[in-house]
């Protein structure tokens, strides 16, 4: 079975800039670029699903909910810490995609990448685990793939909405959620 692991929004504006989850998010620091560099030895799919967004685009359905963040070209839209590192041995192998909408789906040719190269398997990690991570695992599992969310690589500012989410994935969408060791 072919898999891909998504990396959803890791940056720094999501990890310590200006929508951050702070703790939650530098926890996982190790775990995704431990995984990213495993996918990526391996051969397998990975691509890095990244929020963009224009300076004052007020159009943007987003602009009324959260502050400004993932702005192009700035600061905050670079990769956190490890991952950065990762990202920059492996970047020929890694397929980056700018994304506009909570789901790594909405709007990309994420799902022809995927389905090009046969891939059924999505191993899910990044934050926010109860906004992006979730949208996109429920446009997966519509789309029908397997699912995978590493639960010790994933996070949110919204304690309630995390633990919701790790729900919502084994309960309703029938996804493995697992940690290392597991």
């Amino acid at each position: 079975m072919m898999k891909a692991l998504i990396v959803i929004d890791y940056t720094i504006d999501f990890v310590v800039g200006k929508l951050p989850c702070g703790e939650p998010g530098m926890a996982i620091e190790g775990r995704i670029a431990q995984l990213t560099k495993q996918f990526a030895e391996q051969g397998d799919f990975v691509v890095m699903a990244v929020d963009l967004h224009e300076e004052n685009d007020s159009y943007h359905p987003e602009h009324k909910l959260f502050p400004p963040h993932n702005i192009r070209d700035t600061e905050g839209r670079r990769l956190y810490g490890k991952l950065d590192e990762v990202y920059e041995q492996h970047k020929e192998t890694i397929y980056w995609m700018d994304k506009t909408r909570y789901s790594a789906f909405c709007g990309t040719d994420l799902e022809l990448k995927l389905r090009e190269r046969g891939i059924t398997e999505l191993h899910l990690v990044g934050v926010c685990t109860d906004i992006c991570v979730l949208h996109t695992a429920v446009d997966a599992y519509n789309k029908g793939f397997e699912i995978h969310v590493h639960e010790d690589a994933v996070a949110s500012f919204n304690e309630a909405g995390h633990d919701w989410a790790l729900g919502h994935f084994r309960h309703t969408l029938g996804a493995a959620v697992e940690k290392e060791g597991e």
